[in-house]
């Protein structure tokens, strides 16, 4: 196997940790625990699978220190390819972890509010119910306001793809318009909340572009271009 292809695979599976461990607490604990418009209800889920939540909580922070090792294993395959490119890369890549970080503080703030800790006894049952149903919906707007990242550093990324032809550019192509949704995403989630929906629904087929790209480079690595351009060996 050859470096080039060690280094794509290597970024490929640190990559698919990134999508098999995100959607636990994206997708996966709303869906199991959050009941809309029912802040009783969700604090009761809450207590009731105190595990699951807290295992989303250790998922976020999981999710956020694989994504900066995901963005400096990429910025070292492509820093041959233009490295004020991949720094850009880099840049907005990071961005990722702190606001993954600052984000499981609203996970913390419910969990306390559901377990009624002694210092909150000034607040009734109904109030602490109201006040994690807030906590959660911080999370989830806090999710939208990071979209902007998810999207703007797939672009350079994108564009390192095309330009290196380590691998099909059309994967190149599609990680830009991955790109773009997640930015319609943002906008919808932070300024036009009610076509959310809508715009999420539009945007999914173009948000397989990271499947896709993940999935080539663990099956397929990266080949050096046609004219003979290759990386230098890494010492």
């Amino acid at each position: 196997m050859t470096t080039l292809k060690r280094d794509a695979r290597i970024a490929g599976l640190i990559y698919l940790a990134l999508t098999l461990v995100a959607p636990f607490r994206l997708i996966y604990i709303p869906g199991a625990l959050f009941v809309h418009g029912d802040a009783a209800a969700t604090a009761h889920n809450i207590a009731t699978h105190e595990l699951m939540f807290r295992l989303g909580i250790f998922g976020d922070l999981v999710t956020g220190v694989v994504s900066l090792f995901l963005t400096f294993t990429l910025y070292h395959f492509f820093k041959d390819v233009d490295k004020k490119l991949a720094a850009l890369m880099f840049v907005l890549g990071f961005m990722d972890t702190p606001l993954y970080f600052f984000n499981t503080l609203n996970d913390v703030a419910a969990l306390l509010l559901v377990n009624g800790a002694d210092f909150l006894g000034a607040f009734d049952q109904a109030q602490r119910e109201g006040l994690m149903a807030l906590f959660l919906r911080m999370h989830g707007q806090a999710i939208s306001c990071a979209e902007m990242f998810w999207g703007l550093w797939l672009i350079p990324l994108a564009l390192l793809i095309i330009k290196s032809r380590f691998v099909p550019r059309l994967l190149g192509y599609w990680l830009i318009l991955n790109g773009l949704a997640y930015l319609a995403l943002c906008v919808s989630g932070v300024v036009f909340p009610a076509y959310e929906d809508t715009v999420s629904q539009i945007a999914f087929p173009l948000q397989l572009g990271e499947v896709a790209f993940v999935l080539w480079m663990v099956i397929m690595g990266a080949k050096p271009r046609a004219d003979g351009f290759a990386m230098p060996a890494q010492g």
